[in-house]
Parts: C-alpha cells; sequence; structure tokens
C-alpha cells in the first residue's frame, strides 16, 4: 500500500469530546452574559471558534474581542478536560496503532487549537501514532477551506490524491474532498445517511482495517 497517507481530524473521530466543548460553550454564555443561539452547537461543529462566534453565535464582530472570547473557551474546554478526562472513541487507538505498523503515514488535521491537543496528548500518549499535527493556528482558513488537510499532506511528502481523511463534520468532508482526498466519514456526530457523499461511511472506526484504505484507490 505504498504512496497512501492518512489524515484524521481530531475532535469526533480519535477522541469524544462534544460534550466537553459544547459544555464550555454554555460556561462562557454564562461567564460573559452572552445568550446561545438554539441549534448553534450542532452549526458550528468542525469550525474555528474565530468563525463560531461572528457568523453563528453574533456576539462580537470585533478581532481583538473574538480573539479574547475564543481564546477563554479553549481554556474552559481544557479545564473540563482536566477535571474529567477524555475519550478515546472506538477503534481509534487499534486503527492507529496497524496504520503505524504496516508504514502508512499518518497526520492530525484538525480546527482545534493546538494547546488542545498538546493536552490530550499528556492524558492519552495518542501523539506517538502521528507523524505530523496540522492544528488551527497552522492555517489561515479554516474547514470547509481545504488548507488544513493540504497542509498535513505536504507535511506528511503525500500528493493529495492519495490520502484518506478520516471526518465526522459536514464541513469537514467538504473541506477532504474540496482537497482532492478520499473520506471515510465516522457517524459520531451526523448519523449516517447524511454521510453517503463520502467515499464510506461508518458507525465508528472499528470497522475500517488497513486494507480498507487501499481499496477506496482501486
Amino acid at each position: 500500500m505504498s504512496g497512501i497517507a492518512a489524515i484524521f481530524d481530531w475532535d469526533g473521530v480519535v477522541i469524544d469530546s462534544s460534550a466537553k466543548h459544547e459544555k464550555s460553550w454554555e460556561l462562557l454564555s454564562a461567564e460573559t452574559g452572552r445568550p446561545l443561539p438554539p441549534g448553534h452547537f450542532k452549526r458550528g461543529f468542525g469550525r474555528k471558534s474565530q468563525i463560531i462566534i461572528p457568523e453563528i453565535l453574533d456576539w462580537s464582530h470585533d478581532p481583538a474581542e473574538i480573539k479574547r472570547l475564543a481564546a477563554r473557551k479553549e481554556e474552559l474546554y481544557r479545564e473540563l478536560v482536566r477535571e474529567a478526562g477524555v475519550t478515546i472513541l472506538p477503534g481509534a487507538r487499534e486503527l492507529l496503532a496497524a496504520l503505524k505498523t504496516a508504514g502508512i503515514p499518518r497526520a492530525i488535521g484538525s480546527s482545534t487549537p493546538r494547546a488542545n491537543l498538546e493536552a490530550i496528548f499528556a492524558f492519552t500518549g495518542l501523539n506517538e501514532y502521528f507523524d505530523a499535527v496540522v492544528s488551527a493556528e497552522d492555517v489561515v482558513h479554516g474547514k470547509p477551506a481545504p488548507d488544513v488537510f493540504l497542509k498535513a499532506a505536504a507535511l506528511l511528502d503525500a500528493a493529495p490524491a492519495t490520502c484518506v481523511v478520516f471526518e465526522d463534520a459536514l464541513f469537514g468532508i467538504e473541506a477532504a474532498q474540496r482537497a482532492g482526498m478520499k473520506v471515510i466519514a465516522v457517524a459520531t456526530t451526523n448519523p449516517i445517511d447524511l454521510l453517503r457523499h463520502a467515499d464510506r461511511a461508518v458507525e465508528s472506526l472499528e470497522e475500517i482495517t488497513v486494507a480498507d484504505l487501499g481499496q477506496l484507490f482501486r
């Protein structure tokens, strides 16, 4: 399977973090007295906080205030992680270990800040499975722009057409497709019927083997 590379979104693909992210928005709302519109979390999942705050929450359009609110939201998230830890999603560690054993390069391509990733690496040791990490700070344009995945491919020295992206968010699937990559969608955030436009849709990473990646390119 020479030439194939694997790029993983983080939240909702490798770790189960949605409840803590949603709770951190609720804590920030309470702390600042700003209301949360109905359905905000689903509409913003997989996007940068710098986009969520002005476009989905309509909390502020001042760049300095957006930056401050985004930083505080992530501080609250990391506090929740430190208090309760995180859950690695079924099949994630096993698939990553199998890909590593098979010599398939692996990267993270995520909209989450690097500090969040590092906090969870400290709890889980998952960083040992990745050759490269691309986080929110590493690109100007977040998903659905393809930048995060294109940068991850470049760091792996892999052509986009040889990459497989693992994603759960609709914006992330769009970003991977715009990057010209294969996509395996995981139904952790959205029902599987909404993910059929990916190259393959699964309920969990337990359904994926190393051999399955090669099948995508036949």
